[in-house]
């Protein structure tokens, strides 16, 4: 469980004590360094290093870092909102000793997640963990719910002796195929090593459908924590290929046409240790607040995608009839809805049943992501809102009256329209706060201006290698 505390200046009780003890264990392994990880508003993960003696100073007076990338974009140029991206001010990193690992894919070397604090021991209002964090902690305080997460990575690996910034598959096998898991058995192997290792559960790694696809579903934690986990779980997995001489590619579309990488949110609620999604008296177990809850997510979808879906290359993969969930419908076990509900397996349904939020991509910040869809849940649940009829099938057959008459809509089909609505969505604004909200809003217009007359390969190759 992650600590729902906000770091302080000198440290919380006991905690440079902790890590003094640490400090010795982790030199006694080896580890020369530690990574400090954050996730910026663009997606990029953004670190800063530090020897692993330097520990008990960091968790006493933290690390200090501008509040300048906020506001960067990927491609590393910055935009700017009243309060952000100026070259003034200072921010102090926190390493959270909870989620503390020794790195198995990089020996020498331990990584931890950072809440930002400012210089006067306030929270950074632009910090996304702290955001997630926050909205997890009302929860709990408002509503006597915790929610357990997962997030889906997947990933497209290519030979890194691919000519300048192309894109060439390191495995020829068909999509799901046991050539293809042939191919990579090698690296795949060390890389469930590697996050056994570092005490991530693995439910399956396969073969996926696009070229040089794969994915990888890791086990439920509370928000923070899956959150931590999905960052940690792309650096394991860059740091193994890597040793194999392969590259890889997070990135939404990594290729103008076909499937791009996607990032699943799955998202349980509970109370008192129940399931709120099974057992229910409600559609395929559901109690009244799950469906509501449900109901919220599918409401603010369209706003929602700005978070979930927020780079222009987002809108390559977004496509009907590609399994990406483009459309404000859910069904269950429907996999071109954007919300799917998965019951799990007879016997197993009270502890697996499940929301799956299919708009979402590893571009996205998973604390934002996470952090908005429940939100965006809780509002429908404050409001008792009714779920509507679900669909079955590829709701993409439906002709436009049709449509209107199931409440069918297509989601935002370009960065621009999803900031859009986005602006328009008070329930989402106010959960980030004026300054997130500001700086979502300008880094996703910064990204759509980047790109501006470019084609859909051209965006497809400015994003490549930047997730």
């Amino acid at each position: 469980m992650t600590t729902l505390a906000d770091p302080v200046p000198g440290g919380r009780p006991g905690a440079r004590l902790r890590a003094a003890g640490l400090t010795a264990d982790l030199a006694a392994q080896g580890v020369h360094g530690i990574v400090l990880a954050y996730v910026d508003t663009a997606g990029i993960g953004r670190v800063k290093t530090i020897p692993t003696a330097r520990l008990e100073a960091a968790v006493a007076w933290g690390v200090g870092m501008s509040p300048v990338f906020d506001t960067f974009l990927a491609d590393d140029s910055i935009v700017t909102t009243d309060v952000l991206g100026s070259p003034d001010g200072d921010l102090r990193l926190y390493p959270d000793l909870d989620r503390l690992v020794v790195l198995a894919g990089q020996p020498g070397w331990a990584w931890a997640p950072v809440d930002r604090i400012t210089q006067e021991g306030e929270r950074h209002p632009g910090c996304a963990r702290t955001f997630l964090r926050r909205i997890v902690a009302d929860a709990a305080d408002r509503h006597g719910l915790a929610f357990k997460a997962a997030v889906e990575v997947e990933w497209a690996v290519g030979l890194d002796s691919a000519p300048g910034a192309e894109f060439v598959p390191a495995v020829s096998g068909p999509a799901y195929g046991a050539a293809r898991q042939v191919e990579l058995s090698d690296c795949t192997a060390d890389l469930l090593a590697a996050l056994a290792a570092q005490g991530v559960d693995v439910d399956q790694i396969h073969p996926e459908y696009a070229a040089g696809q794969f994915e990888v579903s890791v086990g439920a934690l509370d928000p923070v924590a899956a959150a931590d986990r999905s960052v940690l779980v792309r650096q394991t997995i860059r740091a193994v290929a890597q040793r194999h001489r392969l590259q890889v590619s997070f990135a939404p579309a990594f290729l103008a046409e076909g499937v791009g990488n996607g990032g699943h949110l799955h998202l349980s609620c509970w109370r008192d240790g129940v399931n709120l999604h099974s057992g229910g008296a409600g559609r395929y177990g559901m109690t009244a607040e799950a469906e509501s809850f449900a109901a919220g997510v599918l409401a603010h979808l369209p706003a929602l995608t700005a978070v979930t879906a927020p780079s222009p290359a987002s809108y390559l993969r977004l496509k009907p009839s590609q399994w990406a969930g483009v459309f404000t419908a859910w069904g269950r076990e429907t996999r071109e809805a954007a919300l799917r509900v998965v019951t799990g397996t007879t016997g197993r349904g009270d502890q697996d049943a499940n929301l799956e939020i299919k708009p979402v991509d590893l571009a996205a910040n998973p604390y934002l992501a996470l952090g908005c869809v429940i939100a965006a849940g809780l509002d429908g649940m404050t409001t008792s809102l009714p779920l509507p009829e679900e669909i079955t099938g590829d709701p993409a057959r439906y002709g436009p009256e049709e449509a209107a008459a199931r409440g069918v809509e297509r989601l935002p089909t370009s960065l621009p329209r999803a900031v859009e609505a986005f602006r328009a969505d008070q329930v989402l604004r106010s959960a980030l706060g004026p300054v997130l909200a500001d700086a979502v809003t300008a880094v996703r217009l910064g990204e759509a201006a980047a790109v501006d007359g470019l084609d859909d390969a051209q965006v497809a190759a400015a994003y490549r290698w930047k997730y």
